[in-house]
């Protein structure tokens, strides 16, 4: 199994985001949780380290002051050399110090000890400073100055030992008999102030993980349980559209889930019973139209060989019966045309049409057709010519339907042509072929071009039919062009003209990738190498 790229994380995440509204609440939740417990347990550890430090550094200060007055002690207990004419070995004075000092003070680790003279004095004598061997570096210039400058008081400064523990320096100041000012600096070690401080963040850290991963638990089964039933219903639902009518979502309960439940499924049998009412109605439509046109042949036949007969006996009839012959036989033509037009119309709707391929050169179609109009155009003064481009071509298509699509259209642009000329143009790519014809008459707005294909409309209804059309051409064109898998578009403009473009598959079940001729396409009047059959 080949692993997946790391590089498609990101956009595997955002797919599941934009997706899923479980994943999106759990981790907005886990974030804002997450950060929450951050910024609170943050301060929780900045509280508890100061709060440390501070009780640290009070017990410090306070073990610092008994240091100091102790050391003062010891140095007063001291006689001078004015005393009884005693004379005091000072360089012992501060080994003894130390050994006192160290004992009172009670810092774990040990206690780093410095006493060291203040400089810019002039006495009598001079006691030897000294520090213990673990006394670090750590004595600043600066604290040394606030020593010196506030004797009566103990200073502190926070530092940092070499192995990286923090730790504090404390100073004062003490007066020898003889040999004057002297500093005493003590370093107490907080490293088990600082493991202390650790161990609580760590906790923290462990506890605040721990609470979001609960958090996110309890969110993830809530959703779960209000997400459920959301997706069983967006389910039902899509197996509703499908037809599926008879799925309906599970109810239990009487919580608000429930409730929605009751409700869909009420909507659905609403629904299902007006789907299956209107199937009802138009099946009965379906079956009224294919049985009145089945009927309607066999007097219509009658009715044609009578008319027939009469129209050609017409010569021998007074004028105005002539002419009565004349119009029953043209409109029982067009009522045979309209009676097959709805005998198709009704083998759409009932689902029973099918196709029979063939390899057809478009071309030689479209000039079959175009012949076979031409007597039609020139009666109403257009000239038909051909524009094709891409040469000659053969594609899987039903002839049969694709000849009645382009006659429907010529007769179009012939009907509403204004006796200018009618190009069509034919060409086609990779994956499909295309014929449009373009006339130059009155054209039609919006309105009309949005319902050119629905039966028996008319964007005029004033305006007379004079090629004997029925007004179920343009819907039938577009369910045969439908059935190949193709597209039947049109663009007007009134006063510019109309086109109408047929798009169909070279090949049954490769989908067109695009129309090989522009829509509207470029002036078909001035385009050159056309070819006027």
């Amino acid at each position: 199994m080949k692993p997946l790229d790391w590089r498609s994380y990101p956009g595997r995440i955002v797919r599941i985001w934009r997706t899923s509204l479980q994943f999106r609440t759990v981790a907005i939740t886990v974030v804002s949780s997450g950060i929450a417990v951050f910024i609170i347990g943050g301060f929780i550890s900045i509280s508890i380290g100061n709060n440390l430090f501070a009780s640290r550094s009070n017990q410090v200060q306070d073990e610092a002051r008994s240091a100091h007055n102790l050391a003062q002690e010891i140095f007063d207990a001291v006689p001078t050399t004015a005393d009884q004419g005693a004379t005091v070995d000072l360089d012992s004075l501060p080994g003894t110090i130390r050994d006192k000092v160290l004992p009172s003070t009670t810092t774990p680790g040990g206690t780093g000890f410095e006493l060291v003279r203040t400089p810019d004095q002039q006495t009598d004598q001079i006691m030897q400073s000294t520090r213990t061997t673990n006394f670090p570096d750590v004595v600043t210039d600066a604290l040394r100055a606030r020593v010196v400058r506030d004797p009566q008081h103990v200073q502190f400064q926070s530092v940092s030992l070499e192995n990286g523990a923090p730790a504090l320096v404390v100073g004062s100041q003490v007066n020898v008999p003889s040999a004057g000012s002297y500093e005493l600096y003590l370093v107490y070690d907080l490293s088990q102030v600082q493991q202390t401080l650790n161990y609580v963040q760590r906790t923290m850290v462990i506890g605040g993980l721990a609470l979001v991963l609960l958090i996110a638990a309890i969110m993830y089964t809530v959703v779960r349980l209000v997400v459920g039933p959301i997706r069983v219903a967006a389910q039902t639902s899509e197996k509703l559209a499908a037809g599926q009518l008879e799925e309906r979502i599970p109810e239990k309960g009487d919580d608000v889930i429930a409730t929605l439940a009751r409700s869909f499924n009420g909507m659905a049998d609403s629904l299902q019973q007006q789907i299956t009412k209107l199937a009802e109605l138009s099946r009965l439509q379906q079956r009224f139209v294919s049985d009145v046109s089945h009927e309607l042949r066999t007097p219509l036949t009658t009715i044609r060989l009578a008319g027939d007969v009469l129209f050609d006996q017409r010569e021998s009839f007074e004028p105005s019966a002539a002419r009565t012959a004349e119009l029953l036989h043209t409109q029982v033509q067009r009522f045979e045309v309209l009676l097959a037009d709805l005998l198709e119309v009704s083998r759409y709707d009932a689902g029973a049409v099918e196709l029979e391929l063939d390899a057809t050169n478009l071309v030689r179609l479209v000039e079959d057709a175009v012949d076979s109009m031409r007597p039609l155009a020139d009666e109403r003064g257009s000239e038909l010519r051909i524009v094709a481009p891409g040469g000659y071509f053969e594609a899987e298509i039903d002839a049969r339907r694709v000849r009645r699509i382009l006659r429907n259209l010529l007769g179009n642009a012939i009907e509403h042509g204004e006796g200018r000329p009618i190009v069509v143009m034919v060409d086609s790519n990779a994956t499909a072929v295309a014929l449009a014809v373009r006339d130059y008459g009155i054209g039609m707005r919006d309105s009309d071009v949005s319902r050119v294909f629905d039966r028996f409309w008319r964007a005029d209804p004033s305006r007379q039919r004079t090629i004997g059309g029925t007004g179920l051409g343009l819907a039938i064109s577009l369910e045969d062009a439908t059935l190949h898998d193709g597209w039947l578009d049109v663009w007007s403009e009134p006063g510019e003209g109309t086109c109408f473009r047929l798009t169909l598959p070279r090949e049954r079940g490769i989908p067109i990738e695009s129309s090989p001729l522009d829509l509207p396409p470029a002036d078909a009047r001035l385009q050159e190498g056309a070819l006027d059959v």
